[in-house]
């Protein structure tokens, strides 16, 4: 009886986390990205240049490695970013077969009005709520995050991309004592297929536009 109980409220915690989510995507990103961009930046081209951003990915092979997708998709979709001036590639040094990426000044502008819009949304969504509350819920939900990912098939190879909006760590990392998927392969980088089995990465749809 209790096991049935527990399946019951695991279904509708599912459930309440799915809209939540939903609600995160389409007020916090696309709405907020739309006030920042207009319609000129997709939410899949907006992550990358939070990933350049935040995270010490900073040429093709790296970007590929985070995103999970071929090299030829993560360099079609920074190309879209360097033609918009967005993103800034230069030769690395010493070896100059190796791109390297940063942000241009337009794009950390840009960056900049989103995290305060973001910013100020927050501020009005989650002020009327108890700090020890939320508190616990943000915990409740990394616990709840890690032991999902402990029942993956292959957890070594989860990567929730924890930093790209919110986070500057690996919630995976510190709740399971695990080397994250992005660090561990970027020294032992293994084999990515140029091609998807499906024909087209995420990413390659995502910045069709």
């Amino acid at each position: 009886m209790a096991s049935e109980e527990n399946g019951q409220i695991a279904h509708d915690f599912l459930g309440s986390a799915h809209i939540f989510s939903s609600a995160v995507e389409e007020i916090l990103e696309k709405q907020l990205l739309e006030e920042t961009a207009g319609q000129h930046l997709t939410l899949s081209q907006f992550k990358l240049l939070r990933m350049v951003q935040l995270t010490e990915a900073h040429t093709i092979s790296e970007v590929a490695l985070f995103l999970g997708v071929s090299n030829a998709a993560a360099s079609k979709a920074v190309d879209k970013l360097v033609r918009r001036k967005l993103l800034r590639r230069t030769e690395g040094q010493p070896d100059r077969r190796e791109i390297r990426l940063s942000l241009t000044e337009s794009s950390r502008r840009l960056l900049a009005a989103y995290e305060e819009k973001r910013d100020d949304k927050l501020a009005q969504v989650f002020g009327g709520f108890p700090k020890d509350e939320l508190r616990r819920t943000a915990r409740l939900l990394d616990r709840l995050s890690a032991e999902l990912v402990d029942h993956h098939h292959q957890p070594d190879e989860v990567c929730l991309q924890c930093g790209i909006y919110f986070r500057d760590k690996c919630l995976v990392r510190q709740l399971t004592q695990r080397n994250c998927f992005y660090e561990r392969n970027r020294q032992h980088p293994k084999q990515i297929d140029p091609e998807p089995a499906n024909g087209a990465s995420a990413i390659d749809k995502a910045t069709e536009s």
